[in-house]
Parts: structure tokens; sequence; C-alpha cells
């Protein structure tokens, strides 16, 4: 009689540590799906996609020949127009913003259309070169405000 209350106390103990074990993958962080259109022939974009991915975030690419008509339907200025628009929880992305940049605006969820990074600075993520100092801007309907510098992916203090 021992015996079957010690193997029933090792059967609890082993329960126990299997939920443990499993506990952990529940709480990591469940990061939200980025579409990214492209025109077909922009390799700089896919290394933008590659960057977000390897963050953890699920990404979808979709080549399509005219950004021009998407990046008006979602309300991007065109002075802050890049080679590519992505769009993830409700925002868009414009150019290649950083990680970082995207991580705390799904964190702050501000009440703006986007971020944007306009052209397409060295360094920046996706971009090959040394890496220059670049804006990340916040925008909205009526306004444009700096989000952060940036140099390469990491943020400046």
């Amino acid at each position: 009689m021992q015996s079957l209350y010690a193997r029933r106390a090792m059967l609890r103990m082993l329960g126990a540590a299997a939920t443990f074990a499993v506990a952990p993958s529940a709480f990591t962080e469940t990061l939200p799906m980025v579409t990214v259109t492209k025109d077909p022939d922009c390799s700089c974009c896919t290394g933008w996609a590659e960057h977000v991915r390897a963050a953890g975030f699920p990404v979808t690419v979709v080549t399509a020949t005219d950004l021009k008509a998407l990046k008006i339907r979602l309300g991007v200025p065109g002075n802050l127009s890049s080679c590519h628009t992505a769009q993830v929880s409700g925002y868009v992305l414009e150019g290649h913003v950083p990680v970082a940049a995207i991580k705390r605006l799904l964190r702050e969820r501000p009440q703006a259309i986007g971020l944007a990074v306009p052209g397409m600075p060295a360094g920046s993520p996706g971009m090959g070169g040394t890496p220059e100092i670049y804006e990340v801007t916040l925008f909205r309907p009526n306004a444009q405000q700096s989000y952060g510098r940036y140099q390469g992916a990491d943020p400046l203090p």
C-alpha cells in the first residue's frame, strides 16, 4: 500500500513539473501580424520584412505595382512616403521603421495613423551601408511629430 501512495505522489509531482515546463510558453508575447505591401522589384523592402520577422512578428508580404493608391487610401502624407507600406494592429508603417519603434507604438497606442521613416536612410533596417542618424515620425491626419531618432535599428538618447 505504501508503494501505491508513493507512485501516486510521484505522478502528481511529474504532472506538476510538466505544468511548469509548459507554463512559460503560455506567457510569451504574441505579436500581431505585419502586412507589408511592396513593389515586386524592391529588395530593401524584403530586408525590412526580415528585420521585422526576426523580432518575432509574423509577416505577410504582398507585392503591388501601384503603391501610391494604397498610401493615399491609408492617409500617408506625401512628404513621408517611402518604398513600402505596412499595416499592423490598425496602424500604418511607412518605410524602414525599426522594430523598437513599432513595439513602442503598440505598447503606447497613441491616437495616430502610424509611423514613417521617409526616404531610405543608409543603414536603417533593410538598407545596407554605414548607418546614418534618421527620424521616425508619428503622423496623424493633420499633424506630424518626431517619435525618436535612430541610428541603424538602435534608438538614440
